[in-house]
């Protein structure tokens, strides 16, 4: 079963214990029947984008009077939030589509691959309905349609901070949707199309509520949170007695004021870039990028019709070394892109070898239906795809566990993910994004609460990881 199925039983069950009104109806049988209501799954894949959509889906459900149903036999409709960027994520999506009607029968199907609805009733004839990515009142009404909601005025539907599918304590927050760019071996802006911004007020409304109701971390996510406001540059708002530019920057600044901790997501590199890392000296802003630069080679980037200046990025990354030394900066790659060469990726690896980025996953490239890198000739042959990505893997490998290693001894902040019966915890330092990045373990730790933000004395580091001990622990 999907994990994000396990975290909405866990929500579920989180809010039952707040509803002491059901509590008492049991008690007192003979008191006001509450109407049953209609129990809905969720079943959400791909990235953190479509997290928030199936958040935003569950929130607005739940205020029409929905229950979260943790499996399929007790839900009424099951809802599927798809993945459509590669093909092997389509075949997930439709393996998961083809589940959920097994188990429970009544499925509803949205996100990316809602594009591709005549696939999906080739293959599955008996799905109630299909609506495309982020179209949020299709979705509810599709399902008041194969559920009717049965609302009643003595039950208190929803928190003001909305339903969540990630922990209490840190929440995406996604600033916009789609994307301008149209790199060759991407299909994102057909399914999600163009660039649209929300308002600067919207957004900070939505993290001020968030942190009231617990978070402590902000992600700030995007299909490119550079380009955030560019569409709306000429619309300030007004927050706090205050004009608000939608402008990356700014709104950076003021969600600094808002969360402990504010993490920045799908960052690319433009000249305005610069303008952040003070911020995150300043400690109003995770000293943390999330830049995709997917490759180096100035040969490749053209092909993937992606803007790229090499040396001046990294006479930018040492720039923002000296100004934030701690900035930790992460970056995805992909190898064997059709057209590259052994040369460029010997010059990709000398390339990160200069840059020292303290996070990088790498991707063999893989065709996506659509994408126009699809026609590039010289097509990498797979063996090779897969030599070079653990080529890859053992470079970055080694300058991660060089990285950690000149941690140990220092005192980090860490904030509480976990905290386990024997006295152990497990949480992040301000380098590490939830499932993505590494942990840090650590010891006496039993007194701590999850979401604490704890100042912790590193012991020791792998490849990946950091154990330590809280400040003040003894043992």
């Amino acid at each position: 079963m999907p994990g994000s199925w396990r975290r909405v039983d866990h929500l579920a069950q989180a809010h039952l214990e707040k509803c002491p009104d059901l509590d008492y109806v049991r008690a007192y049988p003979m008191a006001t029947k509450l109407p049953t209501p209609p129990r809905v799954g969720m079943v959400s894949l791909g990235c953190p984008k479509n997290l928030v959509d199936s958040e935003r889906i569950l929130t607005q459900l739940r205020a029409d009077g929905y229950q979260m149903s943790p499996d399929y036999a007790g839900a009424d409709v099951v809802l599927v939030n798809t993945c459509g960027f590669l093909d092997s994520a389509k075949e997930e999506s439709l393996e998961a589509i083809g589940e959920a009607i097994k188990e429970n029968g009544r499925v509803i199907v949205t996100g990316c691959m809602g594009k591709e609805a005549e696939a999906i009733r080739t293959r599955f004839p008996d799905v109630l309905a299909i609506t495309g990515a982020h179209e949020y009142e299709q979705v509810v009404e599709a399902v008041h349609a194969a559920a009717p909601a049965n609302l009643s005025p003595y039950i208190d539907l929803i928190p003001d901070a909305g339903l969540k599918l990630t922990p209490r304590h840190y929440s995406y927050l996604k600033i916009s949707e789609g994307c301008n760019h149209r790199c060759s071996f991407c299909i994102i802006p057909s399914l999600r199309g163009d660039l649209v911004s929300r308002r600067p007020d919207a957004i900070l409304r939505e993290a001020e509520k968030l942190v009231a109701a617990g978070t402590r971390e902000l992600l700030v996510i995007s299909q490119d949170t550079s380009a955030y406001g560019i569409d709306i540059r000429r619309e300030p708002r007004m927050w706090k007695g205050q004009e608000v530019v939608p402008h990356m920057t700014d709104l950076a600044r003021e969600l600094g004021k808002i969360a402990p901790w504010v993490r920045l997501h799908y960052v690319y590199p433009y000249p305005h870039v610069d303008q952040v890392i003070p911020l995150m000296a300043e400690g109003l802003v995770l000293p943390y990028l999330d830049i995709p630069f997917q490759h180096a080679a100035p040969s490749v980037l053209r092909r993937m019709k992606r803007p790229g200046n090499d040396a001046k990025v990294l006479q930018r990354i040492h720039q923002w070394r000296e100004i934030c030394p701690d900035i930790a900066i992460r970056s995805t790659f992909v190898v064997g892109f059709p057209g590259e060469t052994e040369e460029d990726f010997e010059y990709l690896l000398d390339w990160l070898e200069e840059a020292q980025l303290d996070r990088v996953g790498a991707f063999r490239f893989e065709p996506v239906e659509g994408a126009a890198a699809n026609a590039l000739p010289d097509h990498v042959p797979e063996e090779v795809k897969e030599e070079r990505y653990a080529r890859i893997m053992e470079k970055t490998a080694a300058i991660s566990a060089a990285k950690l290693a000149a941690k140990v001894g220092r005192t980090l902040p860490v904030i509480i993910d976990a905290v386990d019966e024997e006295g152990g915890a497990t949480g992040r330092s301000q380098a590490d994004a939830p499932e993505i990045d590494g942990e840090v373990f650590l010891r006496d730790a039993g007194h701590l609460t999850i979401g604490d933000i704890v100042q912790v004395e590193i012991e020791d580091a792998d490849e990946h990881d950091l154990y330590g001990v809280p400040v003040g622990a003894h043992g």
